[in-house]
């Protein structure tokens, strides 16, 4: 199975205050996150995290990868720094990446476009950054935790969302 995923910001100070994450501490948040990827994604997934992975040292990054299910790819957002980058758990890093998934050309970036390559060939935009504020184009979608209950998606789930689907923002403490 192929999973989706962004902005999980893990061990960022910033994102309950920036995002309003219903988190008592940056602790509770990394571990539910944690716990709902690991819930989600299976050790032999494969996982696209659409940038803004988590902030600190190399350490810390190398100890999140290795507790996360998956073959991990990271598409950089504007939060990575090196430690994140350069972290050994991941299987590529890149800016951008073009993936075909059952027929459809996706098109895969930390930030959402106004166009991208085959719009006309109904070729979808995957991204995060706009944490679920944005409005978005035809055949574009925010595949970040705030969209999807803080957990990795699929395509499908994702395709099927569209006009059907109140996120909430509610989840379990664990």
């Amino acid at each position: 199975m192929i999973y989706f995923t962004a902005d999980t910001h893990f061990s960022d100070p910033r994102i309950l205050r920036i995002d309003r994450r219903p988190f008592g501490s940056l602790a509770e948040h990394d571990r539910a996150l944690i716990s709902l990827w690991n819930e989600t994604v299976s050790p032999a997934d494969e996982i696209w995290h659409l940038g803004d992975f988590a902030k600190g040292s190399a350490e810390l990054v190398a100890s999140l990868l290795s507790s996360l299910h998956g073959e991990k790819h990271l598409i950089i957002g504007n939060n990575d720094g090196a430690a994140t980058i350069e972290a050994a758990g991941w299987a590529s890093t890149q800016h951008y990446k073009e993936l075909t998934i059952d027929g459809r050309l996706l098109i895969l970036c930390h930030y959402p476009f106004r166009t991208w390559n085959q719009i006309g060939k109904k070729s979808i935009d995957l991204h995060g950054h706009s944490h679920g504020r944005l409005s978005p184009l035809t055949r574009q979608y925010d595949a970040g935790v705030d969209s999807w209950d803080f957990r990795p998606v699929t395509l499908s789930a994702i395709l099927a969302s569209r006009g059907r689907r109140t996120v909430s923002r509610e989840i379990q403490r664990k």
